[in-house]
């Protein structure tokens, strides 16, 4: 099991360390997929980056928690151990397809690269193994494709480069941080499709990060909402699809586009997300939210309310 346990995590901002994440904890088990969805600015990607200290070189630091692999902690490894984690037992699939590509190196050797680092293999067999991770993601011609350049490919089949880099080393787990971004909605539908296929036959965990419920309700076994650093809601995609808890959830999934008919105008979350350093004492949602009290000042507890594995960081629950 990949664990985080009361993570909370520190940035630099104009000079002074602020917290960026609170107290978050997140199950990923073999086989099932995890949603961890919430607006832009919410921490998702920090957290996500976490897993793999991805974000140690910018500044960002572990205040509290931890984030342990079948009970070990990644944070008491050394940089070499971690090295062989990234990649091997976790891999991440990034956003920005048109930039997380080195544009200098051609497509083989970048796959080739991820291979050899963690498989004992040699140069032609790491070749044939990238050629076939490569027609495992859909792509034809894979013989030419290894020798060109990331600018002679279109945003889709870059982030099916992406995809066949992470599971080079059939990792256990896999990280899609908004997979999809910056893609049209019929390149979306593939590369979605391609990931949770691949999912399901060598039995992965995966996380997938994004600000899109409906792709949480297509593809997610369970789902984490996330609000301004904190988890605000979580537990099992239809329980929580069914019986919204947290004013937050209810909010976003009002918002989705496909509930509304044509010519109607879309709800909106009035307000922003606040940023590190300009969080409430209490409640992080307060301001926005409709169901605001005078208790909704004072701090809430992750399991506010319980109820089995439905949890929600709220003192005045909505249950429909």
């Amino acid at each position: 099991m990949l664990e985080i346990q009361h993570l909370s995590l520190s940035v630099s901002i104009e000079g002074r360390r602020v917290e960026a994440v609170s107290d978050l904890s997140l199950q990923l088990q073999p086989g099932r997929v995890l949603g961890l969805v919430g607006e832009s600015g919410c921490g998702k990607s920090l957290t996500a980056q976490a897993i793999l200290r991805l974000g140690e070189h910018q500044g960002v630091r572990k205040t509290g928690g931890d984030i342990l692999l079948d009970g070990a902690s990644l944070f008491d490894i050394d940089q070499a151990a971690l090295r062989k984690i990234r990649g091997g037992r976790i891999a991440m699939v990034f956003q920005e397809p048109m930039t997380a590509l080195n544009p200098v190196f051609s497509i083989g050797s970048q796959i080739i690269e991820v291979i050899r680092l963690h498989l004992d293999l040699d140069k032609k067999q790491a070749e044939q193994r990238a050629m076939d991770l490569l027609k495992d993601v859909g792509m034809q011609g894979v013989a030419q494709l290894l020798k060109q350049y990331p600018d002679a490919l279109s945003g889709g089949m870059r982030q099916r480069v992406l995809i066949a880099m992470a599971m080079a080393a059939d990792p256990d787990y896999i990280i899609a941080d908004e997979p999809t971004t910056a893609l049209d909605v019929s390149v979306q539908k593939r590369i979605i499709a391609l990931l949770l296929n691949l999912q399901k036959q060598r039995n992965l965990g995966l996380l997938l990060v994004t600000h899109d419920f409906g792709l949480v309700a297509e593809l997610c076994d369970d789902v984490a909402v996330m609000y301004a650093g904190q988890i605000v809601e979580s537990g099992p995609v239809m329980e929580i699809f069914d019986h919204p808890a947290h004013p937050y959830t209810r909010a976003l999934m009002a918002c989705r586009p496909e509930v509304f008919e044509a010519g109607q105008a879309l709800q909106v979350i009035e307000g922003q997300v606040p940023p590190p350093g300009r969080w409430p004492e209490g409640c992080h949602f307060a301001a926005r939210c409709p169901l605001r009290q005078h208790d909704c000042e004072q701090p809430v507890a992750a399991s506010a309310w319980r109820q089995g594995e439905h949890h929600a960081r709220c003192l005045h629950v909505m249950q429909s």
